[in-house]
């Protein structure tokens, strides 16, 4: 009994939708039979006048029958300037062809305008925008060295071996002999091993060959003598003091690993120290050696500037003195003096400056801050993190330690051994001569290399996303002055002068430096990276260009999504009509019946709605629902409900 009820109710949907078909076909067929053809304002579809309950019903999805109604129906009602009229000027077709025209322009320029910006989006640009902060600053660690490199005691012998073929050199070029006031006597220190022997291939010459007439360098060959070069300087006093470097460096590469230079006290070489009317302690000095600059001094108190000016600021009074050991290597009389972030490794021969003696230096600090925004707007790093650059500095990053790093760890990939000047990577060795006869020519390669931009070490090298930089401005004054001088000097000389037994008279003036370091002002620079187009900046430059083009909005482009969905589902349903209109013909050619089977043996209820080709309404078919394809498909379901 319920199985009988269900499927009397499955079967009165079936036809009652078969009914819908045939009734849309007839109202349609009616439509276009002549004088019955009507049009309505805006070429609006005519729909069937009086219809039942169940017919007139809105299903859940309805298409148009055709493109060009569904095109009809999206100009007429789209807010996109312009569409109207391609419906307002059907009647005249050159309107119509010039609109068309018109918005295919349009829609060709906005999409012209579209790729141009979203290039530029691609491309990730950035701004500069400084902003000015005013607050309490910590004060920079100063480094200070007294340009006096030392003699270390293992390699005495051998540097004077090195100073004395120096002279020998000197003498061929110039015809000038060394001073023999210099302290040489270093009968006293014992000959260490290992044996020794200074390359003496490697020898200043003049370069007349190369083009040039003043020309001065110094040849470098292989292991095995095929591929030579020549390290060529216009000036004679710079090729003498990178020649007398390369033998130095090679000398101190005999020195033991673990070898740590005996260092003066502090109070050696700065004679007086305050800092905002406190002195200085010990604590507040780092000390280490430069082979160049010799004795250095990291003055690294963390004090918080207060106030602005050179009240409150640090006051030095430093020894000036030279020494003469390595005349060649340090031709300066003076003081280097660098002024650099807390924790960063001082590069004195990149960012140093020096001081001269007997005056007096007042530097002025102007603090300013640089925030990077990283990838994909700049290449910059917060640190060491997924760096393929081991640093070999035990400090925070910078781009100069990073550099150095890169070139040492190529340096030891190349050529086998260490640079001196530059940290020592693990299991790796410093170049000399006896265990590496061609270190220089590799050296000196390499380094051209780096000077050429052919190493990859600056893009494996990026800037740090936030940095500090100082900007420097100083100004200096005779210091002391002549009246002054005498009693200045004895006042000093209680913590070095008098040491040295020397006469506190005007002529020892330039043996003392005085210099004062300040924050000039408090107020600091914020410079930050901001992009250009951000993702709502880039809406809203797309939103501008769309208005401009069509004036419209958000709302019009859901309005073409929309016309794209409905053209698709109309094309897939007339491919639809077309496979079964294919499939009926096949169906025709092999011999089937037209007819409606099982007619007769249909309820008397529902027979009257299955219509057969010969029908009238099936004359004139609907353009989704063509009558014989798609009543053989709907006549097959009944067939198959029924049993």
């Amino acid at each position: 009994m319920q199985a009988g009820l269900s499927r009397e109710l499955r079967l009165s949907s079936l036809f009652r939708l078969s009914s819908w078909i045939q009734a849309g076909a007839t109202a349609q067929a009616t439509s276009t039979e002549p004088g019955n053809q009507k049009t309505l304002q805006g070429d609006t579809p005519m729909l069937p006048t009086s219809c039942s309950h169940e017919e007139c019903r809105e299903g859940l999805v309805e298409l148009h029958t055709s493109f060009r109604e569904l095109l009809t129906f999206f100009c007429t009602n789209a807010t996109i300037h312009g569409t109207i009229r391609l419906v307002c000027s059907r009647q005249n077709r050159l309107k119509t062809t010039s609109w068309g025209l018109l918005l295919l322009g349009a829609l060709g320029a906005l999409y012209w305008q579209l790729g141009l910006l979203l290039e530029q989006y691609w491309s990730y640009p950035a701004i500069m925008a400084v902003s000015v902060h005013s607050e309490h600053k910590i004060f920079p660690s100063i480094t200070l060295c007294d340009m006096n490199p030392h003699r270390p005691s293992p390699v005495r012998r051998h540097l004077e071996e090195l100073d004395a073929f120096a002279q020998e050199n000197i003498y061929s070029l110039y015809k000038f002999n060394f001073s023999k006031d210099r302290d040489t006597s270093y009968a006293d220190v014992p000959s260490p091993g290992p044996s020794f022997q200074l390359d003496r291939r490697i020898h200043l010459q003049r370069l007349r060959h190369l083009g040039g007439q003043h020309k001065v360098g110094f040849r470098l060959c292989n292991s095995t003598g095929g591929d030579c070069f020549y390290r060529a300087y216009f000036s004679g006093v710079t090729a003498a003091r990178e020649w007398y470097r390369f033998h130095y460096v090679d000398v101190l590469a005999l020195l033991p690993t673990a070898w740590e230079h005996s260092l003066q006290s502090h109070q050696d070489f700065v004679l007086s120290c305050h800092y905002d009317s406190e002195d200085c302690q010990a604590e507040n000095f780092q000390k280490f050696h430069h082979q160049t600059y010799g004795s250095c001094y990291t003055f690294k108190g963390f004090w918080t500037a207060q106030h602005p000016g050179i009240t409150h600021g640090i006051s030095l009074v430093l020894r000036a003195e030279q020494q003469y050991h390595l005349p060649l290597l340090s031709e300066e009389t003076g003081i280097k003096i660098m002024i650099h972030g807390h924790n960063h490794t001082p590069f004195l021969e990149h960012r140093g400056f020096s001081i001269r003696p007997g005056t007096k230096t007042t530097i002025g600090i102007r603090e300013d801050e640089v925030h990077r925004l990283g990838s994909p707007y700049s290449h910059c790093t917060d640190g060491v993190e997924g760096m393929d650059v081991q640093l070999l500095y035990n400090t925070s990053y910078t781009t100069q330690a990073c550099l150095v790093s890169c070139f040492q760890q190529l340096m030891v990939e190349n050529c086998s051994c260490a640079y001196y000047l530059y940290p020592l990577p693990a299991g790796a060795q410093y170049c000399s001569h006896i265990q590496h006869p061609a270190w220089g020519h590799c050296f000196y390669r390499l380094y051209q290399d780096l000077e050429n931009h052919r190493l990859p070490c600056v893009s494996r090298c990026p800037r740090p996303c936030r940095e500090s930089l100082y900007k420097l401005s100083a100004g200096t004054s005779r210091w002391p002055s002549t009246k002054s001088a005498d009693w200045i000097l004895a006042a000093v000389g209680d913590q070095g002068l008098r040491k040295q037994s020397w006469s506190l008279s005007q002529s020892h003036r330039s043996s003392v430096a005085k210099v004062n370091i300040f924050y000039q002002e408090l107020n600091y620079r914020t410079v930050d990276e901001a992009p250009v187009y951000s993702v709502p900046q880039l809406l809203s430059a797309m939103g501008s260009l769309w208005s401009l083009w069509f004036g419209s909005s958000v709302l019009s482009v859901l309005e073409l999504l929309e016309l794209l969905l409905d053209t698709t589902a109309l094309a897939l349903l007339l491919g639809f009509r077309w496979l079964c209109q294919s499939q009926a013909g096949d169906g025709t050619a092999s011999g089937l019946p037209h007819t409606t089977p099982e007619t007769s043996q249909l309820p008397g209820d529902y027979r009257h709605n299955v219509r057969g080709p010969e029908d009238p309404a099936g004359a004139h078919p609907h353009p989704l629902f063509p009558g014989s394809p798609q009543d053989m498909c709907l006549q097959g379901v009944l067939v198959e409900e029924l049993g």
